[in-house]
């Protein structure tokens, strides 16, 4: 059993990094759909059949076998025990273990509730405060035009100049200082407690499932001293290179429409759900990330970008562009115009801005032609800036043909040769420095034979798994076939729920085994997901069969051994043994004959 401590330390890790980076830091990954895909460290495959989830955040080798979580691939590469591994991971996961071993017993759940906690309470003071701040409700009723209900829905409030209200607020319902400083609402200065937030209009951030993760705070006044927005600072709750505005109030419309649209400004947000449009989030300014995009990916592969049309906007568009395109990730353009960011738009005719995110252009289009406008492509320097801005992004296109249309496109429209360009790309290229795969130890290379019968149970568990129709496979088979102690376990439960679908087996039943469910489904996904219920019968029957030989050959080789040491009762009793292996393997061969007609 795992001390709390290390198991609390454990998720924080698991929270903080995504297995694709990890994994990516190690072997070339390459996107496939949802997932991802590389050669094999373990084996010599000449094609990719390694595949990571992140939607599962598991990862599995369909030549070796092997697979599991994070941990599980650094220990098998690295060649570290689990206490090392998890050392390794939380240093770089920006934590210290010495932290976690300090705190009591599930301190870190206990502390991040206590910060919800905490954010909650301070949404009630700021709402209770803009009832008595005229400034902040002629803005957002007069000035942004919200309505009551929207006020309500996203928890608008406002933090009073008094320096420390909220602070003597929180202590009374019982939170420290320390839980106060941590929370990012109180900061400390000149030996005393304040307030974060001062005279501004408060809005809240959402969590995906609606908890308030912290704040962004707006000026009302151009006479205000600092920037116009701050944020709450990063938090065990609140990290702001992750944190995406609205996507509570827009997972829903985001599957029904598969798009999103991601606007710069938390308020252009608002205002597009109060117009009926939902499939908007925002994120933190311009300051885009990797982790905005994979988020939203794992909702809809289609994603468009509607930041302003300033300077700082367009500049950011670019940079997302770069990003998306080195991420293997399809993104669109939505372009506001008449218009200096959707709010306006929005406000000046709500069919302008449906119109706009309808039109969305592909990235790499949009790029070309808002390049164009900026520079003279008749000079000798133009085309240099142009052709270098957008070799830059084609580069990283993994579609030959993609590539070459762009590559024509470009020639055509700089009147230069297609061969100067693409000699310029490959030079680019040549000046990127790889990262170059980590060499896996020799001796994690495995014998593909000596784990075909591991396979083998995976494969056909992940039939029974997911399919209950087809467990009248499972008449005379017993637990000892499933040698995998995963495996084994996986078919006691099955075994014990015959009758019932996945969905209503209680998933405590899984608990010490979740890693393997999980990789068990995604084994169902890439393999058996497109095949008709006979295929999935004849497949099943296959594998049952393969299953019974190997046990047959495996328990006769065992008898054998035995044989040449046994005395004579011993050897009746191996010869018997010997006979219902026999009788047991025939069966089997009858039973998929039968198996096979019957489809």
């Amino acid at each position: 059993m795992l001390n709390t401590w290390i198991m609390d330390l454990k998720q924080e890790v698991k929270d903080r990094l995504s297995i694709e980076d990890v994994i990516g830091s190690y072997l070339e990954l390459k996107r496939a759909g949802r997932n991802w895909k590389a050669k094999s460290p373990f084996t010599n495959e000449k094609t990719a059949s390694f595949i990571v989830s992140p939607e599962k955040q598991i990862w599995h080798d369909f030549s070796s076998g092997k697979g599991g979580d994070i941990f599980s691939f650094v220990m098998e590469v690295e060649g570290l025990d689990f206490k090392d591994t998890l050392e390794l991971l939380s240093r770089k996961a920006g934590l210290d273990p010495e932290q976690f071993k300090e705190k009591p017993a599930k301190s870190l759940p206990l502390t991040k509730l206590r910060l919800y906690l905490a954010n909650e309470y301070a949404v009630k003071f700021y709402q209770v405060q803009l009832t008595k701040s005229n400034l902040a409700l002629n803005y957002i009723i007069k000035e942004r035009s919200f309505n009551k209900e929207t006020i309500l829905k996203w928890k608008f409030g406002y933090s009073p100049n008094t320096g420390t209200a909220l602070y003597r607020f929180l202590i009374t319902k019982g939170f420290s200082d320390k839980e106060l400083r941590h929370s990012g609402l109180v900061t400390y200065k000149s030996g005393q407690y304040i307030d974060m937030f001062r005279s501004r209009l408060m809005i809240p951030l959402f969590d995906p499932q609606g908890g308030i993760v912290g704040f962004t705070a707006r000026a009302l006044s151009a006479n205000d001293l600092g920037p116009k927005y701050i944020n709450t600072p990063n938090t065990i709750i609140y990290d702001k290179s992750r944190h995406i505005y609205g996507l509570n109030f827009a997972k829903t419309a985001i599957r029904q429409n598969n798009y999103v649209v991601i606007c710069e400004g938390n308020l252009d947000v608002v205002s597009s759900h109060q117009a009926g449009v939902s499939e908007v989030v925002a994120t933190a300014g311009t300051a885009i990330t990797e982790n905005h995009l994979k988020s939203l990916s794992y909702l809809s592969g289609d994603i468009r970008l509607a930041f302003d049309s300033d300077k700082a906007g367009l500049d950011a568009t670019q940079r997302a562009i770069i990003l998306a395109s080195r991420m293997r990730l399809n993104l669109n353009i939505v372009t506001v115009d008449k218009a200096k960011d959707p709010d306006e738009l929005i406000k000046k005719d709500l069919s302008l801005w449906t119109k706009a995110i309808k039109d969305a252009q592909y990235a790499i289009d949009w790029f070309i032609d808002a390049l164009k406008e900026k520079l003279d492509l008749s000079s000798a320097p133009g085309k240099r800036i142009f052709s270098d801005k957008v070799l830059d992004l084609i580069k990283n296109i993994d579609d030959e043909v993609e590539k070459d249309h762009y590559l024509n496109k470009i020639s055509k429209l700089l009147d230069v040769s297609y061969q100067s360009l693409a000699s310029k790309m490959q030079g680019q290229d040549e000046k990127i420095p790889r990262k170059i795969p980590r060499k896996i130890p020799k001796n994690l290379l495995v014998d593909t034979k000596s784990i075909e019968f591991y396979k083998l149970q995976d494969n056909f568990l992940s039939l029974m798994l997911e399919r209950q129709t087809l467990r009248d496979l499972f008449k005379g088979l017993i637990k000892e076939m499933f040698t995998k102690e995963e495996a084994s376990q996986l078919f006691e439960i099955i075994k014990s729920h015959i009758d019932q679908d996945l969905e209503n087996i209680n998933l405590k039943k899984f608990k010490n085994i979740e890693n393997y469910v999980k990789i068990e489904q995604l084994l169902y996904e890439e393999l058996y997901s497109s095949l008709d219920l006979n295929e999935l019968h004849y497949e099943a029957s296959r594998l049952r069969s393969r299953i019974v030989e190997l046990y047959v050959k495996i328990q006769k080789e065992n008898i054998s051994k035995e044989l040449k040491m046994a005395d004579p009762i011993k050897i009746r009793k191996l010869l018997e043994e010997a006979k219902k292996l026999d009788k047991l393997l025939n069966q089997t061969k009858e039973e998929s004959i039968n198996y096979a007609k019957e489809d």
